[in-house]
């Protein structure tokens, strides 16, 4: 516990002010990617159907809950709140994006959405060392209470 509060103290003093823009701009690819995989439904359920995960109620679950963690998470990292648990949330389901989805049939192909799979799950793993940083609701709360 002890190693994860000095993580977090050393990405609360080492946070520049453009890394917050880019911070935003992830919560809001991550919520245009839950828009955009809620309307590519059908995509998943084959996906998933073909890797033997036939079961209609888990496919359906996993779907809404990948969908809700984008879209909640997507808002949340782009509005600076509980930056450092909504990527801890939103890591696995780009980590089986990268391994899973993407990497053993598109990594060769025009236009495939692995690097940029890759490109979000790593910028998932730098904000959650750094943080929310000093454009974020967090900052703005603590600012006032002090």
């Amino acid at each position: 516990m002890k190693v994860l509060t000095k993580i977090q103290e050393w990405g609360d003093c080492h946070h520049p002010k453009w890394l917050d823009y880019v911070r935003m701009a992830l919560g809001l690819t991550l919520m245009w990617k839950g828009i955009e995989f809620a309307f590519n439904l059908h995509a998943f359920t084959t996906l998933m159907e073909s890797a033997g995960l036939g079961f209609a109620v888990s496919i359906s679950l996993i779907a809404h809950l990948i969908i809700a963690m984008h879209l909640i998470g997507g808002l949340m990292i782009a509005l600076g709140t509980h930056t450092r648990m909504f990527c801890m949330l939103n890591l696995p389901i780009l980590l089986v994006a990268v391994f899973y989805v993407n990497l053993p049939s598109q990594i060769f192909r025009p236009y495939s959405e692995f690097w940029f799979s890759c490109i979000v799950a790593l910028a998932l793993i730098c904000f959650l060392v750094e943080g929310d940083g000093v454009l974020s609701i967090e900052h703005e709360r603590q600012t006032s209470i002090e």
